[in-house]
């Protein structure tokens, strides 16, 4: 067997130890009615693949971590850390994310459905291709997010911060966006199908190609300070200003992320 696979080895041992010993201390210290652990669950390096299904890591770091195709259904992440960290193709299925920081992460292809996210912190973070189906994430700042080609159908951005993010080529059919801020948002090509738009600060939003014609509670003075072009649909009775320029697409679709590289000999 060649060194690199022990340490490979050896490395997931090591996380699935200290998670053992996490979880235990957890079980001594905190009450019943809880089940909190302490925050002290770190993480860096890599670990393609895991399964971390159903833990309890609130309040864990991962720093520069690559989780790639993780497994973390169901799992307690409140207030968890993931500053700089790659989780492409992660499934966080129904995982419990409230108050987490994804600043610069990477969430490509992840899959947060039903998952519950509200007052998540995720600048910059890129989420591309993820699926945010029936997604909690009221109260979410996410300024310059990219969420191109996200499926968003029933997912809750009421209350969100989401200046400057990208919202293109995605489904937000029956999305709420109550009094969302998208201030500078790109919804280039986005369908909105049953959305609700109630309060949305949509100024400098670009609108190009966007299917706006059955959203629901969108006015026209909330339309005023938006752009689009003769591919945009609204709602009966209302308008938009054309773009000026040439209106910004979505961009092309990003590949998958390739496999981790077997162990060298």
């Amino acid at each position: 067997m060649s060194v690199s696979t022990l340490l490979s080895r050896a490395t997931l041992a090591f996380a699935v130890a200290c998670l053992a010993a996490v979880a235990l201390a957890g079980s001594a210290s905190a009450r019943e009615d809880e089940r909190d652990v302490p925050r002290l669950v770190s993480f860096g390096g890599a670990c393609a693949n895991c399964a971390l299904s159903g833990r309890k890591l609130v309040g864990a770091r991962f720093l520069g971590a690559n989780f790639s195709g993780a497994r973390l259904v169901g799992s307690d992440l409140r207030g968890a850390s993931f500053v700089g960290s790659t989780f492409a193709g992660a499934d966080l299925t129904r995982a419990d994310l409230r108050g987490a920081s994804m600043t610069g992460a990477n969430f490509m292809l992840a899959n947060f459905t039903d998952a519950s996210m509200a007052g998540l912190e995720a600048h910059a973070a890129r989420f591309m291709h993820a699926n945010l189906t029936r997604a909690d994430l009221q109260s979410t700042e996410m300024p310059g997010a990219d969420l191109t080609y996200v499926d968003g159908r029933g997912a809750k951005f009421a209350h969100a911060e989401m200046a400057g993010a990208n919202l293109a080529g995605g489904r937000f059919d029956r999305a709420s966006f109550v009094d969302a801020e998208m201030t500078g948002a790109n919804l280039t090509g986005s369908g909105f199908s049953g959305a609700d738009f109630k309060g949305a600060e949509l100024t400098g939003a670009t609108l190009t190609g966007a299917d706006l014609a059955e959203a629901r509670n969108l006015t026209q003075a909330e339309l005023e300070g938006a752009c689009a072009d003769g591919a945009t649909r609204l709602p009966a009775g209302l308008s938009v200003r054309r773009c000026r320029g040439v209106p910004p697409r979505p961009p092309s679709p990003p590949k998958p992320p390739a496999p981790p590289a077997p162990p060298a000999r």
